[in-house]
Parts: structure tokens; C-alpha cells; sequence
């Protein structure tokens, strides 16, 4: 049987893994030229959803901290990843990812305390040199830009997490997603309203993208993601962020016709090889960790 600790790396790995399907529905059924109308249909709708299921506001200290949380983890991060998304190809956009795991272990031994341990960091610089490989590899012209805002959101979001850890949750993983999710999307329609504007139509296709990335890439992804953020070490809960970019460029491959070599094979070999040995790395703690998972409510 498996235990309550493979059990919460299995559900929050299904977060990233799902991410990792964002850049292939944002290629093929969104409407070009639109990140940040793709970021606000994609947060705020979520965020709502999951706000009349647990139908309970923040207090205090958690008005702000929600905003702040709703701005590094959704707002900022959204409206870069759909930037890097149109302007660089599917398994690209998310292999500038494959740094996260190193900046959030980092800022985890500044602000939490965590140990940086030398098996963290050589699975780190690993997983670096695992996306590398199918970076370089990609037969495609990296565009600056894109470049820029995926490193962008990739720094966003480790600062999220890190803070996440830091500040505990005051309710249960899937309320205080829903907050963020709101302040987060609401921040994103007004940058969106104020730089792009509406659209003058969308597609039944453009609309199936969008209820996509949003219920399932969004409200369910979430929730997983920020239970485990609660519950796990935040350099464990980083690596398995790197799922996402293997998602996508075997997605890239098999659905979008993208090449796809032996480096990159490589690769991803060594990409999963890192998320092993970062998990292996906090494994002796896992039976004190197993009483405390075995009373948390899995929502």
C-alpha cells in the first residue's frame, strides 16, 4: 500500500503535469496574440468557481496576503507563461522552467531554513542540464522576449511558493486557492482590459480552450498544487514542477508533430532522474511525516 506521503507527491505531481498541456491548448485553440485574455479566462473563472464551493472570505492579515500570493503565483505568473507560450515553441516555453527547482531550494535555505543539501543542488543542476538538452535541441528560433518572460514567471512563481510556505494557509488548500485565484484574476482583467481589450468574438473552439485550462488546468491543478505546498519540503514541491516541461514536449511530439531527438530523450531521463533523487533526499523524514499527512483533510 502505498503511503500517505507517495500519495501526496503523486496528487501535487498531477498539477504540473497538467500544466504541462498548456502550451499545446494555447497553440491550437486559442486565438492568436491574446496571453493576458488567455491568463484572466484561465485564473478568474476558476477562482470564482471554487469561491461559491467553499464560500468563505479571508480575514485580517489575509486580505493582503492573499493578494500578494494571488499576484506571484497567478496574476504575474499567468500573464508571462501565456507571453512565453505564444512567442516560443510548446516544450520550450516550459523548459526555462527546469530553474525553478534551484532558485526556490535557494530562497527555501534564506527564508524557511531549509537545508541546502549538495544532493539538492547536483539534482538541481541536473534537472537544468535535462531541460538544456531539450532546449537546445528544439528546432525552432528562440524568440528574446519569450525567453525573458518565461525566466520571469519561473522566478515569479518560486517566490509564491517559497512565501506560500512561509505564511502557512489558514483554511483549507482549496479556499485559500480560490482566493488566490480571484485576486490574482481580477489583478490580470484590468491589466488585460487596459492593454488588450476585448475580443470581438471567440470560437467554440476558442471557448473549449479556455473552460479547459480553467476548470481542469486551473481549479483542479491548483488545489493538488498548493496542498502539497502546504505539506511538502518547498525544494520537493519545486522539482516536481519539472514534470510540466516533460509533459509538454512529449505532447509537442506526439500531437504537434515537433522533432524530437535522442539528447532530448536524454534529457528527460535526466530531468526525472533529479525529481527521484530531490524526493529520495527528504525521504528519511517521511515516517514523522506520515502521522502528520494521515490528519490533514485531503481538501
Amino acid at each position: 500500500m502505498l503511503s500517505n506521503r507517495t500519495l501526496l507527491i503523486l496528487t501535487t505531481a498531477l498539477a504540473p503535469a497538467l500544466w504541462g498541456t498548456t502550451y499545446l491548448t494555447t497553440t491550437m485553440f486559442l486565438p492568436v496574440g491574446r496571453p493576458l485574455l488567455a491568463a484572466t479566462l484561465r485564473a478568474l473563472p476558476a477562482g470564482l468557481l471554487l469561491l461559491l464551493i467553499c464560500r468563505q472570505l479571508p480575514r485580517g492579515e489575509w486580505w493582503w496576503k492573499s493578494w500578494v500570493l494571488g499576484i506571484l503565483n497567478i496574476g504575474a505568473f499567468f500573464a508571462l507563461l501565456f507571453i512565453a507560450a505564444y512567442r516560443l515553441p510548446g516544450g520550450v516555453a516550459a523548459i526555462v522552467g527546469g530553474i525553478q527547482p534551484l532558485v526556490v531550494a535557494l530562497l527555501a535555505s534564506r527564508v524557511l531554513g531549509e537545508k541546502l543539501t549538495p544532493r539538492v543542488v547536483v539534482a538541481g543542476m541536473t534537472g537544468v542540464l535535462g531541460v538544456g538538452l531539450i532546449t537546445l535541441q528544439a528546432q525552432a528560433r528562440l524568440d528574446a522576449l519569450g525567453v525573458l518572460a518565461a525566466v520571469g514567471g519561473t522566478f515569479s512563481m518560486a517566490t509564491g511558493i517559497v512565501l506560500s510556505k512561509k505564511w502557512g494557509q489558514p483554511a483549507a488548500p482549496l479556499t485559500t486557492t480560490a482566493w488566490q485565484l480571484v485576486t490574482g484574476g481580477l489583478t490580470l482583467l484590468i491589466v488585460m482590459l487596459a492593454v488588450e481589450g476585448l475580443p470581438a468574438a471567440l470560437t467554440p473552439s476558442n471557448l473549449g480552450g479556455y473552460a479547459y485550462l480553467s476548470i481542469v488546468g486551473t481549479a483542479f491543478a491548483y488545489v493538488m498544487w498548493f496542498r502539497g505546498v502546504a505539506l511538502l519540503p518547498a525544494s520537493t514541491t519545486a522539482f516536481l514542477g519539472l514534470f510540466s516541461p516533460v509533459v509538454a514536449i512529449l505532447l509537442g511530439w506526439a500531437v504537434a508533430g515537433e522533432d524530437f531527438t535522442a539528447p532530448q530523450m536524454l534529457g528527460i531521463f535526466l530531468v526525472l532522474g533529479s525529481i527521484t533523487a530531490a524526493i529520495a533526499a527528504k525521504r528519511a523524514k517521511a515516517p514523522a511525516n506520515d502521522a502528520k499527512l494521515a490528519q490533514q483533510d485531503s481538501l
